[in-house]
């Protein structure tokens, strides 16, 4: 069976990572797009792993990665309370980053992924 080749951006970030490693384990071959800002830290990621410092909002950056089967989309701003001191930079990671990744993975027929996190679904109720 053919391994897979997956991007996985957003990759070097703490649930990313394990993402990452996991795939890894499986068998399949990993491709990671990081800004390595605040959340990200190569030292997450194992060694070896072919790691490339990018924007997923630039479509260039996207495109340099060459062939792939699918799209793991982690790559976001975080934490809702930084949003209010800086709307730009949601914007253009959460929202344009992920139009980049959709019609990249919609022009070339691949799957595409989009991680959430609680923030979006809301607080869990009890039981």
């Amino acid at each position: 069976m053919r391994r897979m080749r997956i991007l996985v951006t957003g990759g070097a970030g703490f649930i990313g990572s394990h993402f990452v490693k996991r795939m890894l384990a499986a068998g399949e071959e990993v491709v990671v797009l990081d800004k390595f800002t605040y959340a990200g830290n190569e030292a997450n990621l194992p060694p070896g792993v072919d790691c490339r410092r990018g924007d997923i909002a630039i479509r260039e950056e996207v495109e340099q990665i060459g062939p792939i089967d699918a799209i793991v989309n982690f790559a976001a701003e975080t934490h809702v309370d930084r949003s209010i001191l800086g709307p730009a930079e949601f914007i253009l990671t959460d929202v344009l980053g992920t139009q980049v990744l959709l019609d990249y993975a919609r022009h070339h027929g691949i799957r595409h992924l989009q991680v959430s996190t609680d923030e979006v679904y809301g607080d869990v109720e009890p039981g």
